[in-house]
């Protein structure tokens, strides 16, 4: 199953370490080896960003920051595993390496299973998009 990870936090706690990153890259060669994380990355901030949103039958777009979000999404991971617990158990290796290298960290992560592919979705996998599972 694949579960995608996304990291929430608070956008001003400043730039992690470089310890962190190395430490991350380690933890993502490791897991491309044994097939295990199949995606990750970093997000930059939301004042470089745009939001879209959809109400009503009406498309609005409005440019980053945005200031009323408490957390900003802050990177993810994709996880091709077992099991939720496998998943949880590759999380908490991730947060240790904050534990590890930028204690004053705070946030949090949602691990969600990435749905089934929807009829039709194999034209999308040959054009090389990547739909899921």
């Amino acid at each position: 199953m694949r579960f995608m990870c996304i990291i929430k936090g608070p956008e001003n706690q400043g730039r992690p370490p470089q310890e962190l990153f190395a430490a991350i890259d380690r933890m993502g060669r490791e897991g491309a080896q044994k097939g295990v994380i199949v995606g990750m990355g970093g997000l930059g901030p939301t004042a470089k960003g745009a939001r879209a949103r959809l109400k009503n039958g009406k498309i609005t777009v409005t440019d980053g920051p945005f200031s009323e979000a408490k957390e900003a999404l802050g990177g993810f991971g994709i996880y091709e595993v077992p099991s939720l617990e496998d998943a949880v158990e590759w999380t908490r290796r991730f947060l240790q390496l904050h534990v590890d290298h930028w204690p004053s960290f705070e946030g949090e992560v949602e691990i969600r299973p990435l749905m089934q592919a929807p009829p039709g979705g194999e034209s999308l996998r040959a054009a090389g998009v990547d739909i899921g599972l």
